[in-house]
């Protein structure tokens, strides 16, 4: 099944902020849209917003005028149900309720023809659920935007148990005539992005309560070592740690309170005090005028280091070595285990144990571990962690190579596998669950989580680069630290390392 034609009339139920968007997507798109909402005038408003918007893109010079009028001109508020009756699609963006959406999908069915497609942009709700008690459940899909969704590249196209294929695949090539960057996933809870994405928090949150680094420590090492657009800090205070807290709450109970969601009571903290981040003036961080927000901990060095001794393979640091190249440092290779000696100092790749108990079983004295990057040649940040008895001047030594390669240094408490390490690893842990559970494929799993969340690299590709071998072996050594089964390795995972397969493969 192809797109739905241009002319194809197309309705959305809920005139709030993603109602609306997705009423500018399809309008933009050149479809004639219906926008209803149970709030009087409310419609009316939101294409009178929707204007305004436009009117800011014309101005920027992003727009053209004639491509503003265009698209108002298709949109038209109704204060009726019954004026959608000839619609092709019907998309609700109406209160997370599933006896509301019920409610509302049963008069749909019974008003609209049998060839209109009913849509939910529900991000929480299962839609198997939500189309129980249709007399034709195969009509029914999710379509989940992003907010904001004019901007947001992503939907996840997303088909209940009884849901038709041939509908799921129509809109998936609406979707993408849209302009957007569809994927499909069966429902699900969370879907894609919304379970997958859970660690990314997770992982900081633990890190923060166990005292390892602060907030803009964490942040700064997502950002500039881990290549993330925002830290998770940073982030959860521009959701809002309502709707955040809410959404992981969500996940651990549909998961019947798989440790892998746990929530944060660190959070749960926030959201009882009202401080919900920007929204209500504090998070993590206070937004008030003129308050500065504190800087990332470093640790600096000024001991001289000119040569360093790399025995064995890096693996994926091995970028390390040739930035130290350029840097001036001579770099001597031979042949050995995978760590880099200078002056008293061992550095060596976090393998996700903690650096005394690595040093106590392979027989390293003064190592240093230091973390993951996404790009060793680019990354302008790096975290490291040492056992507490390291002579103070092989710290200074190991910390002066890292700088000479141009990168700041912050040093978190003994934590296994430090923090970009713990959060890329245990993110492509549950991306490979999903694609093992059939939620989705890996193709759109990565693509998901690049158009959704904006992450650098899909996680299962990520692992990949890294070497799946490496990642096992880092989650393998968090389940035992913590014991814990927060930890436990994918089976998908495990397969494809015994099979010497990728995860995209």
């Amino acid at each position: 099944m192809t797109a739905l034609n241009i002319n194809a009339q197309i309705a959305v139920i809920g005139a709030g902020a993603m109602g609306a968007g997705i009423a500018q997507v399809a309008a933009q798109a050149g479809h004639p849209v219906l926008l209803l909402d149970n709030r009087p005038g409310a419609a009316a408003q939101a294409i009178e917003g929707i204007d305004r918007q436009l009117g800011k893109r014309v101005e920027k010079g992003k727009l053209s005028d004639q491509a503003r009028l265009a698209t108002v001109a298709r949109l038209q508020a109704v204060d009726n149900i019954a004026a959608l009756a000839d619609c092709a699609l019907i998309i609700e963006a109406i209160v997370e309720s599933l006896e509301v959406k019920r409610a509302l999908f049963r008069q749909l069915e019974s008003l609209c023809g049998e060839h209109c497609m009913l849509v939910s942009n529900t991000s929480s709700l299962s839609i198997t659920s939500i189309a129980a008690q249709l007399d034709h459940p195969q009509r029914l899909l999710g379509l989940h935007f992003f907010n904001p969704a004019p901007v947001m590249a992503l939907v996840e196209i997303v088909s209940g148990l009884a849901s038709d294929p041939s509908l799921a695949e129509c809109l998936y090539d609406t979707a993408k005539a849209w302009g957007k960057k569809p994927v499909h996933t069966r429902s699900t809870p969370g879907f894609i992005v919304n379970r997958v994405a859970r660690s990314f928090y997770a992982e900081n949150l633990r890190l923060l309560q166990e005292g390892a680094a602060d907030c803009p420590t964490l942040d700064a090492l997502m950002r500039d070592a881990g290549g993330f657009a925002m830290g998770a800090f940073e982030l959860t205070d521009l959701i809002g740690h309502d709707v955040n807290y809410a959404v992981t709450c969500s996940v651990f109970d549909a998961y019947y309170g798989d440790t892998r969601f746990l929530p944060s009571l660190i959070q749960k903290e926030l959201v009882d005090a009202g401080r919900l981040g920007r929204k209500s003036g504090q998070g993590f961080y206070h937004y008030a005028d003129g308050i500065t927000r504190a800087q990332p901990t470093e640790v600096t060095s000024r001991a001289v280091v000119d040569t360093c001794v790399v025995e064995g393979d890096l693996g994926v640091a091995n970028a390390l070595l040739a930035r130290l190249r350029e840097h001036g440092v001579e770099v001597i290779q031979r042949d050995g285990h995978g760590v880099v000696r200078v002056g008293d100092a061992v550095l060596a790749l976090s393998d996700g144990r903690m650096a005394c108990q690595r040093a106590r079983e392979d027989g390293l004295d003064n190592l240093i571990l230091f973390d993951l990057a996404f790009d060793y040649g680019q990354a302008s940040r790096i975290a490291v962690s040492c056992c507490a008895n390291i002579d103070p001047t092989a710290l200074q030594q190991g910390v002066a190579l890292l700088q000479r390669a141009g990168l700041s240094v912050s040093q978190l408490s003994d934590s296994p596998a430090l923090a970009v390490m713990r959060t890329v690893a245990t993110l492509a842990n549950e991306a490979a669950d999903a694609v093992l559970h059939g939620v989705a494929s890996a193709a759109d799993v990565d693509l998901a989580m690049r158009a959704g969340v904006n992450y650098p690299q899909g996680p299962l590709a990520w692992a990949d680069a890294i070497g799946l071998g490496h990642i096992l072996t880092v989650l393998d050594n968090l389940q035992a630290g913590y014991g814990e089964e927060r930890y436990r390795p994918s089976l998908l995972l495990r397969r494809r390392v015994a099979e010497g397969r990728a995860l995209h493969d």
